[in-house]
């Protein structure tokens, strides 16, 4: 099941649906092993699975009374985090379409980790579900700037965060992570 982003007029019962759920943040092209971890947690727990895309190239303006969140982009490029959500919808349909759980997908905006807490609370998520960032100097240089998604989310919410690493992880011998 996939319902996508929600009107302001169906947020309010899918979220009440939703209820307990497994949240996952996910990118295009991130390892299909983060989601997959998600729905194993989303099982174990009897919960369902909503996963996330958040938009970075659009910020919060301002959130109506019954929780429809208006937005306006940074940049001119309106159709970038539109292609981004429509990409990790279709790989979490894929993945998704021989389980039985019931799943929805959702894209939300502005900074990930406050987006995701924002959505976690509303949800009274169980479990927060996020994967690394790929290695290599472009990533350092971004999570320097802007954080680790996981370390945000972990210091600044209460509900437990599962951090999956990437499929390839770096040696024990290799002293620089992030040369790659």
């Amino acid at each position: 099941m996939t319902d996508s982003t929600p009107a302001a007029s169906d947020e309010a019962a899918q979220n009440a649906a939703l209820q307990k759920a497994v949240i996952v943040g996910l990118q295009p092209g991130q390892p299909a092993h983060v989601l997959e971890e998600a729905l194993r947690y989303a099982k174990l727990l009897g919960s369902p699975l909503v996963v996330v895309h958040v938009d970075v190239t659009r910020f919060v303006t301002y959130e109506d009374p019954d929780g429809y969140v208006h937005s306006a982009p940074i940049d001119l490029n309106l159709d970038a985090g539109v292609a981004e959500f429509e990409d990790v919808q279709e790989a979490a349909e894929q993945q998704l379409k021989t389980t039985d759980i019931v799943w929805t997908a959702r894209q939300l905006v502005g900074d990930p980790a406050l987006a995701i807490k924002q959505l976690a609370e509303k949800l009274d998520a169980q479990l927060i579900v996020v994967g690394t960032r790929k290695r290599g100097l472009g990533e350092s240089i971004r999570e320097f700037f802007t954080g680790s998604v996981a370390a945000r989310l972990a210091h600044r919410q209460y509900r437990s965060v599962l951090v999956v690493p990437q499929e390839e992880p770096v040696p024990d011998e290799q002293e620089d992570v992030w040369s790659e």
